[in-house]
């Protein structure tokens, strides 16, 4: 069970610290769940607005792969009955697709979000983390097991820098 499960309760204002234009330094490993240790750095922006009176928010992103840029979108609902956040992953190589949603909270400050997916037509483990949300350098985080959870292999780390004098 995620540690968010047992801790708080989380709130529409978790997201507020992203509200705005930033600039991301990407950092993710080029296999997944493969034992590979080769990691790829790129670029990318992200502008992200509150919708729904708070209960939803949008980013739209601009990766700059080495391979070449693509655009993404993460959406977040909140669902007050819960008090959980649902998060879905789209992006331009593959526009049809929707991930399925990492659903989960914050906690003393650390958001947790998880869900079951594929990978290579195998079972796997899904996590996004949020960290260091209270300083204005925030990181996010993916992680996958192939173990339900018991392990997990960071595969994509994003640092975001506020842009400074863009307008929220």
């Amino acid at each position: 069970m995620p540690a968010f499960d047992k801790l708080a309760i989380s709130t529409p204002q978790d997201f507020d610290f992203l509200v705005g234009h930033w600039r991301v330094s990407h950092r993710r490993l080029k296999e997944r769940l493969l034992g590979c240790e080769d990691w790829e750095t790129f670029e990318g922006s992200c502008h992200m607005w509150p919708l729904l009176g708070g209960l939803a928010n949008l980013d739209d992103n601009v990766l700059q792969l080495p391979t070449g840029p693509y655009r993404a979108l993460s959406m977040r609902t909140f669902d007050p009955n819960t008090h959980r956040w649902a998060i879905w992953w789209v992006d331009s190589r593959h526009p049809h697709r929707l991930d399925p949603p990492v659903v989960g909270g914050f906690a003393d400050g650390v958001g947790e979000f998880q869900c079951d997916d594929e990978l290579r037509g195998q079972p796997i483990r899904v996590r996004y983390r949020w960290t260091d949300t209270d300083t204005g350098r925030p990181r996010w985080q993916q992680a996958f097991s192939a173990d339900g959870g018991v392990s997990w292999e960071t595969n994509w780390v994003m640092d975001f820098e506020r842009v400074a004098g863009a307008a929220a």
